[in-house]
């Protein structure tokens, strides 16, 4: 009996150690793909605030997104039957970076598109400005003797007490130290103020072939437009989304409430495309799955990149949807097309 009952608490033992594999291997084991899908049709609205902003809007301006998760077993088999998703390798998307590299280097192209897309509205809303930088950002630390004290996403505030909002201010202020030394470094991270003493080392110049003293990071400016006029000052809250392909879409809904009237005209508009200070459109990638989202949330209107066009003209037919795909290669194409709608009854 004594080992019936053994042999009953071995058995039981296994299965339980077998499950524990198997849901290990199917949920937590990382695999080499990314699955791509539709995302969210997000109205832009709450993400953005106008000094003495023009109140009316009866429609919204809506910013799409693409869905990427990195697979596990489960999700790429989920993935095989439906429909709407697509798998890739993430080498494709990562190429030679981290994880963590590329969300901090989609968070700067965030900030990037904000920046450019308030320079946009703000030119074609007749309101002078000023583009200024505002903090550096650290992308990466290929610096192995550093990799402790600074992450990607990090801002960089000061060092030893100064500010250092340019690259070339940190160049200048780094040029009279000795490789091997020591300075003091604020960071944001997060909610968080950091203070770390950072080593600085040798970092090579290919301009001028030379060597120089640094952090040991790679950093960018991040920039912020200010307006010349008071009152008109734009800002905005955490969108919780990456990339610059945002930026028509902010630019509509910043140059409507800058401007007297509503542009939406009661209309639910959707759309994607970078911009820049010009007001120039760029072509953006997962477009197929932004169409997909936006005819989820109910969109009648799509503006799309000229370039992506196609791509998005294919997938809506297939799709079948009454939405209204609206090619534009500049913000004036598509402010033209605005103002050319009915007003909804």
């Amino acid at each position: 009996m004594k080992q019936l009952k053994r042999r009953a608490g071995l058995r039981a033992v296994t299965y339980l150690f077998t499950f524990v594999i198997v849901v290990y291997v199917a949920v937590f084991m990382s695999t080499p793909y990314i699955v791509y899908q539709p995302g969210s049709a997000t109205e832009v609205a709450p993400m953005i605030k106008v000094e003495n902003a023009d109140p009316a809007e009866q429609g919204t301006f809506m910013m799409t997104t693409v869905s990427a998760s990195y697979a596990n077993l489960v999700l790429l088999l989920a993935s095989a039957f439906n429909s709407n998703a697509e798998i890739a390798r993430k080498e494709a998307r990562l190429g030679d970076r981290t994880e963590e590299e590329y969300a901090a280097e989609q968070v700067f192209y965030m900030s990037s598109s904000q920046s450019s897309s308030v320079q946009a509205a703000y030119k074609a809303a007749g309101v002078p400005y000023e583009d200024v930088v505002d903090y550096l950002y650290v992308f990466s630390v290929p610096s192995s003797s550093n990799q402790s004290r600074f992450q990607p996403g990090d801002k960089i505030m000061s060092v030893d007490g100064e500010t250092v909002s340019d690259p070339e201010v940190l160049s200048a202020l780094l040029a009279s130290r000795q490789i091997g030394g020591q300075v003091e470094v604020v960071l944001q991270r997060g909610s968080d103020k950091l203070q770390e003493n950072v080593t600085l080392v040798e970092v090579k110049d290919k301009e001028k072939a030379t060597t120089r003293p640094g952090l040991g990071v790679v950093i960018a400016a991040v920039r912020k437009v200010e307006p010349k006029e008071a009152g008109k000052a734009v800002s905005f809250v955490d969108t919780e989304v990456g990339g610059p392909s945002a930026g028509l879409m902010f630019t509509m809904e910043i140059y409507n409430r800058l401007t007297p009237g509503d542009l939406t005209k009661g209309h639910r508009i959707a759309g994607t495309g970078t911009i820049d200070a010009n007001g120039e459109v760029g072509a953006i990638g997962g477009v197929k799955h932004k169409i997909v989202a936006a005819d989820r949330e109910g969109a009648e209107i799509f503006f799309v990149p000229v370039k992506n066009y196609e791509e998005a003209r294919a997938r809506a037919d297939q799709i079948e949807t009454a939405m209204k795909l609206v090619p534009v290669a500049t913000l004036a194409e598509a402010l033209q097309y605005m103002e050319g709608l009915p007003v909804t009854p």
